[in-house]
């Protein structure tokens, strides 16, 4: 029986570590933001939503080109750049007192951020073995997940209890830790990919998998709703600490990541995906119809078991359908389709919100995640199949 090629190295390990501290730094301010900005700027409960995609909008932006620049010049100065750029970024949050400066200072941030997320998740693929590519794939995620949910938790704590500017120093120093892990990956060296002939799409986004982005749009969308108004709808609800939906949400994800994983791995990557979307539409169904503090949490762990088998999967996805010098704008298609179809739950989010109610909304957001199942089963689940490379 062959031995199995080994997943934990130190360079996943200090990887993972880098990745991890980084999203910490980011997830610090999410729940925040929205109390500065009603609080400090005294901007409106409707217009948060349309501030906080400012960010969002220069992913969009910058994705196609990061994953171009992660394939083209070598990966861990690119990491270390863009990585830096990032934490340098946050100092610009001790000056933000007008809508009009965070606004723009969130817009720079995000294009950083979106640089050193394609960065760090092209090097993590690059140290992991191919055998065990979407079970590496899934633990290296989990780093994104926790911070998303212990990260924001912590911030509303330090942000009631010493203020905005004391959190903001927290992020950076968790930004430069990151650093200094991710300076410690050792990666072996790439030559410079030298463009040949005319520039073409296909260097910016993987073309054969844009019927597969499309697909991840209608599942996108529910985790932007998730971002902006899962905290706004506990609080209606009445539960006293809505920061526990994140903490239920992380613990559905990495429970996930126990099993799917492996299971991508042994060939049952189409099972996974649609028992995925079947439970986030069970989630959201649960959010919309059941109330009181119980079925939010069940609710919140049964959307986490559903994002976290889904998001390696469909990672991998993208990979497997790229040759190695690609990877990069795998990974930029991949994440643009979150970006984007985030955003659209950001502001659509809200105006159903304004339309119906909270509930309906998210009902809404459950039915498109069955809509998506349909569409992955006629469609690019026969993408996939024609043009996976592995």
């Amino acid at each position: 029986m062959a031995t199995r090629e080994r997943l934990w190295s130190r360079n996943f390990i200090l990887a993972s570590l880098s990745y991890f501290l980084v999203a910490c730094s980011f997830s610090l301010l999410v729940p925040t933001i929205p109390i500065f900005l009603q609080e400090e700027l005294h901007v409106e409960t409707t217009r948060i939503g349309v501030v906080l995609s400012s960010y969002v909008f220069a992913l969009l932006l910058v994705r196609p080109f990061s994953g171009y620049m992660v394939d083209r010049w070598p990966r861990k100065p690119m990491l270390l750049l863009s990585t830096l750029m990032f934490v340098l970024a946050f100092t610009g949050y001790y000056f933000a007192f007008t809508v009009v400066f965070f606004i723009a200072l969130r817009f720079v941030h995000g294009l950083f951020w979106g640089l050193a997320t394609v960065s760090a998740n092209t090097v993590a693929i690059d140290v992991i073995p191919s055998a065990r590519r979407t079970e590496g794939i899934g633990y290296f995620g989990v780093n994104m997940n926790v911070a998303m949910a212990l990260a924001p938790y912590i911030g509303v704590k330090i942000y009631h209890g010493r203020g905005f500017p004391a959190l903001v120093t927290a992020a950076l120093a968790m930004g430069v830790l990151s650093i200094a892990a991710a300076a410690m990956i050792r990666l072996p060296k790439r030559p410079l990919v030298v463009a040949r002939g005319p520039v073409s799409l296909d260097r910016f986004i993987l073309v054969k998998a844009l019927p597969i982005l499309f697909n991840q749009l209608f599942l996108a969308f529910g985790w932007g709703t998730l971002v902006a108004f899962s905290v706004l709808y506990a609080m209606k609800l009445g539960i006293s600490n809505p920061g526990v939906f994140f903490l239920y949400l992380a613990g559905g994800i990495v429970l996930s990541r126990v099993v799917s994983g492996k299971l991508v791995d042994r060939g049952w990557l189409h099972a996974v995906m649609a028992v995925s979307m079947v439970a986030i539409a069970l989630g959201f169904a649960g959010f919309a119809l059941l109330h009181g503090l119980v079925p939010f949490l069940l609710s919140s762990l049964l959307i986490g078991l559903g994002y976290g088998s889904l998001f390696p999967a469909l990672q991998s996805i993208y990979v497997d359908m790229a040759p190695a010098a690609q990877r990069g704008t795998a990974n930029s298609t991949y994440l643009t389709g979150f970006d984007l179809g985030i955003s659209i739950g950001m502001l659509a989010g809200a105006w159903l919100v304004e339309q119906v109610d909270f509930a309906n909304m998210f009902l809404f957001t459950g039915m498109l995640a069955l809509l998506a199942l349909g569409i992955y089963w006629a469609v690019s689940r026969r993408v996939y199949e024609k043009h996976k490379l592995v």
